[in-house]
């Protein structure tokens, strides 16, 4: 047999193995003596039927399992001769194999690039203060508050705060919008709609709470809004400005709940001081989980910096169709178009290859960080992400295991993902930390 390589990028070589005719001839005989003790031919004891009554009556059958042999042999002793770190085949190219003829099989497969690992202890980290600050405090007291409130009809000019029911017809250039939003009527034109004065979600109309301080019921106005430059709802307005004729029917202010037993018991808690220590300690953990999301954040963006090696395009290809494909779903449920993705495609697959490459990038620093602090994927390690995975998705532990014990592939995924984990996790546990100056 004969290995050689030839290189097609940093990490994207062709295996060329040849097996000479006594290793291919070997092979086929195997073949043939296997194939002769399993089938049963009428007139012979199992395993007594001449070879060659064997070869002409299954010869479909050995020809394609010969086949995959002598590619599997080749493609496993090439990897044993060559030492090549392989982490995926791309491409299998062989011809017609004989059993008295030598066979060639090219191999093209993708390799872990070799990289020497950046300082990865005392990677400096910045933190902000998990303290929550009397203002913040005071900020979700006033939030839960808002949440309960009443709203009361307002004899006065609309203010900032307060909710302003309406109805609005709307014209592009002197055209009613009905004939240009096609189905989207509801960007054309309402009886009635409620909207915010000044508030901080964005309504249906872009711009619309802005101009509604000022006015009280009955009053009318004309108002101009200017779409987005991109507007996936309704494309045809992107950019546009449109004129609406707006008609006020009610405001109506936010009355908040006054800060009584009734509002304590119903955040149960029995008094202020009650509620703004359980307020304290929410935030505070919320900071905590921010600070450690941030600090792995900070982390990746480091290795990233460091990472100046080629990385296997097909490990970039995987990643990359990923992260398209969740970006898809995710807008779709939103409501945005297929046609939307069309538009962008470029721009969207762009963005997505730079998002792999640094994620790949990642993960085989990480990878090789494992390895040299021996980092290893042990059953408590299963075990817990079972119990997490369970609760995120409403399955039984049990139901999970039966699945992951039908899809190897899918288990060798998840072990890897614990490996990068508990790799990410040292480097937490080891890097520096300084903290941040408190917002003023």
């Amino acid at each position: 047999m004969n290995v050689q390589i030839n290189d097609l990028n940093e990490t994207r070589k062709v295996l060329t193995v040849t097996l000479d005719q006594g290793e291919v001839n070997a092979e086929y005989q195997k073949l043939v003596g296997e194939f002769a003790q399993q089938v049963r031919l009428p007139g012979f004891r199992p395993g007594k039927a001449p070879l060659a009554m064997v070869e002409k009556r299954f010869a479909k059958d050995l020809k394609e399992e010969f086949k995959g042999r002598i590619v599997s042999q080749a493609y496993r002793k090439g990897l044993e001769d060559s030492k090549v770190d392989v982490i995926s085949i791309v491409d299998v190219s062989e011809g017609e194999f004989a059993p008295n003829a030598a066979a060639e099989v090219k191999v093209t497969v993708d390799v872990r690039p070799t990289f020497e690992l950046p300082a990865y202890t005392g990677i400096a980290t910045e933190l902000a203060p998990t303290e929550p600050t009397a203002a913040e405090i005071e900020a979700v007291i006033e939030g839960l508050r808002a949440e309960r409130a009443d709203f009361k009809v307002a004899e006065r000019p609309a203010a900032k705060g307060d909710y302003v029911r309406f109805g609005y017809t709307g014209s592009l250039d002197g055209k009613p919008l009905t004939e240009v939003v096609g189905d989207k009527g509801i960007y054309a034109a309402a009886p009635q709609t409620w909207e915010e004065v000044e508030g901080t979600n964005e309504g249906l109309l872009p711009g619309m709470a802005l101009q509604l301080a000022g006015l009280k019921a009955g009053d009318k106005k004309d108002v101009t809004l200017t779409f987005p430059a991109e507007f996936s709802a309704v494309p045809a307005l992107a950019g546009k400005q449109v004129v609406y004729a707006i008609e006020v029917q009610e405001v109506r202010e936010r009355a908040l709940p006054a800060l009584d037993e009734a509002f304590f018991k119903a955040n149960q808690v029995d008094s202020l001081e009650a509620l703004q220590a359980q307020v304290k300690s929410n935030l505070a953990m919320r900071k905590d989980y921010e600070n450690r999301s941030n600090q792995r954040r900070q982390i990746t963006d480091f290795l990233v910096a460091q990472a100046n090696f080629a990385v296997p395009e097909s490990l970039v290809s995987g990643e990359r169709d990923g992260i398209l494909r969740q970006f898809i779903e995710e807008n779709m449920r939103r409501g945005v178009p297929q046609e939307e993705f069309e538009k962008n495609k470029k721009e969207l697959f762009d963005s997505a290859s730079k998002a792999a490459v640094a994620r790949v990038k990642v993960q085989l620093i990480l990878a090789k960080i494992a390895e040299a602090e021996k980092l290893k994927v042990d059953e408590q390690d299963i075990n817990s992400w079972l119990m997490r995975e369970a609760m995120r998705s409403g399955q039984k532990p049990d139901k999970l295991v039966k699945e992951l014990g039908k899809d190897r592939e899918q288990f060798r995924a998840i072990q890897q993902q614990i490996l990068f984990d508990k790799a990410l996790d040292f480097l937490v546990s080891k890097a520096s930390v300084k903290e941040a100056s408190a917002t003023k």
